[in-house]
């Protein structure tokens, strides 16, 4: 992987588009699905250090990368410099950065729903002299720029948004079908658990299933399943 320095990544005048650590979804398959879809730069879930640090098994289920997975920031929750530190250098040959997670505990992105202090947000940006980041309610290329102008922050995060849709950052309103078949082949490559995968698929496609679609697609129980309704449903 060709390491960077994260903060190179922003230059005057443009928005770096992020996506958000989220627990059990941010991983390598989506991640490498939005990266295709004019995401910047993205997150890991947030990993325990203390048990990334002590167990090779934690390690290799909450870690994962390739060489096309970057700019890549990984998240640790840590109460001990050292422990942060021993779990920074296990990942640092490939990442391009650590993040500490200091403001909410571990919880999934739809439960997170909290209004955007746009004021707040720019006093902060005006009295900073590093990159500052905004997150919250982002669900369009047009919340975007409505943040940007509104607070002048250096880049925009999105969580819940890029669930619903992965190619939101490339200027689709809602999930085009191109980019539920890329979901389909990257999950598979990746090995990706049957649960992830419909879950993802569940959200990419609340907007343009009807709800007696979603009673039959979101109880299907297998991946061939899964396959066969959209092949015999959106033609994939």
């Amino acid at each position: 992987m060709d390491m960077k320095n994260p903060v190179d990544l922003f230059q005057p005048g443009r928005v770096l588009k992020i996506c958000a650590p989220m627990v059990r979804y941010s991983k390598l398959a989506f991640r490498t699905l939005v990266r295709k879809y004019e995401c910047d730069l993205c997150f890991t879930p947030m990993i325990i250090a203390e048990s990334f640090v002590k167990s090779i098994k934690a390690r290799d289920s909450e870690f994962t990368t390739n060489q096309a997975d970057g700019p890549l920031i990984v998240q640790f929750a840590a109460n001990d410099p050292q422990v942060l530190a021993d779990a920074a250098g296990i990942v640092s040959p490939f990442a391009d950065g650590v993040d500490l997670n200091c403001g909410c505990p571990q919880r999934t992105a739809e439960e997170r729903h909290q209004p955007v202090h746009y004021d707040a947000i720019k006093i902060i940006k005006e009295n900073m002299s590093i990159p500052v980041i905004a997150n919250g309610d982002i669900k369009n290329l047009k919340d975007v720029a409505t943040t940007h102008q509104a607070t002048g922050v250096d880049g925009v995060m999105a969580a819940r948004g890029l669930l619903a849709n992965p190619a939101m950052f490339a200027g689709y309103e809602e999930t085009p079908l191109a980019c539920i078949w890329d979901w389909v082949d990257i999950a598979l490559e990746h090995g990706t658990p049957f649960t992830c995968f419909h879950h993802h698929l569940m959200y990419m496609m609340e907007r343009i299933t009807s709800q007696q679609e979603k009673k039959v697609f979101n109880v299907l129980s297998s991946t061939s399943a899964v396959v066969d309704y959209l092949h015999e449903h959106y033609g994939l």
